[in-house]
């Protein structure tokens, strides 16, 4: 596999990324698949949400979408968008959110140009949920007539193993496919946890952050689906609509709502309002991973899903991670990444690995850091000059 160079001529800041993990043993599915039939299509959606999403992600995301704050050197939905290249019969990419279309204008025009597949942008005029805005834009998602639709939420770090994923997809023969991870029990309740039979991976219950402990296999937020989705969004919505029509001419139901607010019939969530519903009916399926996954919610997680990302960089673009001896250039050692136009002396040392306590640093675009200045574990926003040795901080 290949992923083309990183280009920052999209308006981003590009960033110094030094840390990673060459000890994570990491899979990244290469198997090559036949094309199947050339009528068959497939789309990617990836959820950017909008700025009132990702509060937790400031303040990195004051000055940049959290979408676009890049991650070991390329912006966060780069990742996903090079994972979606890998589809076979890709047609086209959408990215679906509110925020305003300017902030996305360059990076789209980048990066299609880049990857050489169409990559558009669809601006939400209002918050209709992870499925809702996938209905919201469902004539323009099916104009090339897909036969699948994948769906991807923007916030999640992974291998991301979408080929696979579609394999596995089409033999189940459900209308969706999730990804799936197991991890700690103590962690699970923080995510949707679910129940699959082992067997024939069919998802039989699905709950959303439950108070009480269900499984340690939970949703990792990568989807794909076929077109029957936007039947069970319709769905949905329709249902919504007969009651809020029922509360209309019962007066005792119409005094509850008061206290029980309804969502917009426009709103769907896709965990509470299609995952849950659907389970154990033979409709939707899992597909797990055996390799990392995190998602990105915070500051600190930005670095630690830089590292995981430097280390797939040893399989997928070696070419991105930077070597040195100290002798012509600086001294390199583990997993580092260092834009093109970053100046780096000679006699500076960069320490990506990940077993040292060093930790993992981002330095931002037009950032000086003077001689004999150590920086751990740090994001350095751009046009800052340190001049002192720091750790485990964030300097705006």
């Amino acid at each position: 596999m290949h992923i083309p160079s990183p280009d920052f001529e999209s308006g981003q800041n590009p960033l110094l990324v030094l840390g990673g993990n060459k000890q994570l043993g990491l899979w990244v599915p290469v198997t090559v698949l036949a094309m199947a039939d050339s009528e068959e299509k497939v789309v990617a959606v990836i959820m950017v949400g909008g700025p009132t999403k990702g509060t937790r992600f400031r303040p990195l995301s004051f000055n940049t979408p959290k979408p676009l704050f890049p991650l070991a050197g390329q912006p966060m939905v780069h990742h996903h968008i090079s994972a979606c290249k890998r589809i076979p019969n890709l047609a086209r990419i959408f990215l679906i959110g509110f925020y305003e279309e300017r902030e996305f204008t360059l990076y789209v025009s980048s990066i299609s140009n880049e990857l050489k597949v169409p990559v558009r942008y669809l601006k939400e005029d209002k918050p209709h949920g992870s499925a809702g805005g996938l209905y919201y834009f469902r004539d323009v998602i099916m104009e090339d007539s897909p036969s699948h639709i994948f769906l991807l939420n923007c916030d999640v770090c992974c291998s991301f193993p979408l080929p696979d994923m579609l394999e596995a997809h089409k033999k189940y023969g459900g209308i969706g496919t999730m990804l799936v991870i197991k991890v700690s029990a103590e962690s699970a309740n923080q995510f949707g946890e679910l129940v699959a039979d082992t067997t024939t991976k069919e998802l039989l219950h699905y709950i959303e952050k439950p108070e009480t402990f269900v499984s340690d296999l939970i949703n990792c937020g990568v989807y794909v689906f076929t077109p029957e989705i936007f039947t069970a969004i319709q769905g949905v919505s329709n249902n919504r609509e007969d009651r809020a029509n029922l509360l209309r001419v019962s007066s005792f139901e119409g005094l509850q709502s008061v206290t029980r607010p309804s969502l917009p019939t426009d709103f769907v969530r896709l965990d509470q309002d299609i995952l849950s519903p659907l389970a154990g009916k033979k409709m939707l399926y899992t597909y797990e991973t055996m390799d990392f996954w995190e998602q990105i919610k915070t500051p600190g997680m930005s670095l630690k899903c830089s590292a995981l990302f430097l280390s797939m960089y040893q399989f997928t673009s070696p070419h991105l991670l930077a070597t040195g001896d100290g002798t012509r250039s600086a001294s390199i050692v583990g997993d580092v990444y260092i834009h093109p136009s970053a100046k780096v002396h000679p006699t500076a040392k960069a320490n990506g690995d990940y077993n040292t306590k060093l930790g993992i640093t981002i330095l931002g675009e037009a950032v000086t850091v003077e001689d004999e200045v150590v920086v751990t574990n740090c994001i350095v926003l751009p046009n800052k000059i340190i001049s002192g040795s720091v750790q485990e901080e964030i300097i705006l």
